[in-house]
């Protein structure tokens, strides 16, 4: 068998059958404009087909019927639909090649040595991919359940998306010259061992990771007590020299945010960056609305830093945060 019928009968096997509609097709049984399937198509990431190319299945149709329904429904309105599906598309193709590098890889790790890595990974996927498709359903229904308790335990900022949270980035010190010094699967280890720790921290502490930017993470947490509570802990096995836990700096501001597709956007989240990019190595940079929300009540120590320049504030007042142990 070429690689190309594997190829094909790999994608019939994960889409339920062989292809046999063309996009014009599939927008005609959902009855949905062309022109918006086309569009949907795009923002999803999925590759530019024609007219006239048999590429889809029944399986498309539902899924445009199904889209089709949510805006109806004003699940999906008109102006946030584009971000709300570029998401899916990006979160997806994400998962989708890590989940197909992990399965090749243990393809070629089979018994036969890689003989036919072809066919170890048609058996791998029919073993593999029920149980991974079941987790995924469970794991969106926990954070779902979460994210509703977080959203809707505040309900006058729900409409506007908007809610007060500590905001803190944790930036790895030295990133660059140590990532020249590590090969790829070192670099790898190394970056995920940083996620990893960091996550734990900040979900054990009721927080929740937003993002990772290869060496920085941006987490929020409800109270500034428990995300300054992560940062110092952090810098602090940073500084340990038996600890692999990379050297790292964090910015910590509290106040408004706008939260939009699982980010957070505004001025808090800015002054956070910007509190990030000034911090010295090993240490952790306050705002105000942090400082002035925990005070000096014997657990935190605070030290007026050096205002910062940071566009779009006048002057963005900074202390440094230890915990009064460190005394």
């Amino acid at each position: 068998m070429t690689e190309r019928a594997v190829a094909d009968a790999m994608e019939a096997f994960l889409l339920g059958q062989e292809p046999t509609l063309t996009r014009v097709e599939v927008a005609e049984r959902a009855g949905v404009p062309l022109d918006l399937a086309v569009t949907l198509w795009h923002q999803l990431g999925f590759p530019h087909r024609g007219d006239d190319d048999v590429a889809f299945v029944e399986s498309d149709v539902e899924a445009l019927r199904l889209s089709a329904d949510l805006v109806r429904l004003g699940i999906l309105p008109p102006e946030s639909q584009a971000a709300l599906v570029r998401t899916w598309g990006r979160s997806y193709a994400r998962l989708a090649e890590w989940q197909t590098t992990l399965l090749a890889g243990l393809a070629l790790d089979a018994p036969d040595g890689g003989r036919d890595p072809a066919g170890q990974l048609t058996t791998l996927t029919a073993d593999v991919l029920p149980r991974v498709e079941a987790l995924q359903t469970y794991v969106w229904r926990r954070h779902l359940a979460s994210a509703a308790q977080h959203l809707l335990g505040d309900p006058d900022g729900l409409d506007r998306g908007e809610a007060v949270l500590s905001v803190c980035f944790v930036d790895i010190v030295g990133y660059t010259t140590r990532s020249r010094a590590l090969d790829g699967a070192e670099l790898v280890a190394w970056v995920d061992g940083f996620e990893q720790d960091t996550t734990t921290l900040v979900v054990d502490h009721g927080g929740q990771v937003i993002k990772t930017i290869g060496d920085e993470v941006l987490f929020t947490a409800p109270e500034p007590a428990a995300a300054l509570a992560v940062a110092l802990a952090l810098t602090a096995r940073g500084d340990d020299p038996d600890d692999p836990f990379p050297a790292v700096r964090a910015g910590l501001a509290h106040g408004a945010v706008v939260r939009r597709l699982g980010d957070v956007f505004g001025s808090t989240v800015n002054a956070a960056a910007r509190l990030t990019s000034a911090a010295r190595p090993g240490s952790v940079l306050v705002d105000a609305g942090v400082h002035d929300a925990l005070g000096d009540d014997g657990t935190w120590r605070f030290r007026r830093a050096r205002r910062v320049q940071a566009k779009g504030f006048s002057h963005l007042e900074a202390w440094r945060a230890r915990a009064s142990t460190d005394d």
